[in-house]
């Protein structure tokens, strides 16, 4: 395998970890706990 090919898997990983936080993210099952942790500043003092 040279440095292209590695370079291409790489970046092949690197997509599909970027994909598939990004539909984690945006799961209406993950609303609640995004939502909670978006209040946590505001309510400390």
């Amino acid at each position: 395998m040279d440095i292209t090919t590695m370079r291409i898997v790489a970046t092949l990983a690197s997509l599909v970890c970027f994909i598939g936080i990004w539909v984690w993210a945006y799961l209406g099952s993950n609303k609640d706990r995004f939502d909670e942790a978006g209040r946590v500043p505001f309510e400390h003092e």
